[in-house]
């Protein structure tokens, strides 16, 4: 009797992938939001339903390969977010896909500002209005 029985294939939707991909991204410290990329508006922020804004994905037999457009929060150290991003985007889809991560890939495009330190920039006498 052979033990080497064929169930099956199962295959992975791109889809589910970004998806995993842009909430693992959103979840990340430092990221303020994902971007649609300049064919959808100058760094559109976008998040909650649309996580898959802002995410690329090549999805193989047993190895995907993601690309990420984000937008960080201002004075964050972007290279130690985007290292930490990479680490919690392969680590997700990794364990809820069983699929091999072979490249997260980051183009930050746009930098966001907290409204207190905007209204600081805009007043720097922090005057009541």
């Amino acid at each position: 009797m052979s033990e080497d029985i064929q169930t099956g294939l199962i295959r992975i939707s791109d889809d589910v992938v970004a998806t995993i991909a842009g909430l693992a991204a959103l979840e990340t410290p430092g990221i303020a939001a994902m971007s649609g990329g300049i064919s959808e508006g100058l760094a559109k922020r976008l998040s909650g339903k649309n996580v898959q804004k802002g995410v690329s994905v090549e999805v193989g037999q047993v190895e995907a390969a993601i690309d990420l457009r984000v937008i960080v929060n201002y004075g964050s150290r972007i290279h130690e977010v985007c290292r930490d991003l990479q680490e919690n985007v392969r680590e997700a889809v990794e364990n809820m896909t069983g699929l091999s991560v072979v490249e997260v890939n980051v183009k930050v495009e746009g930098v966001a500002f907290r409204e207190e330190e905007t209204a600081a920039v805009e007043d720097p006498h922090n005057r009541v209005k």
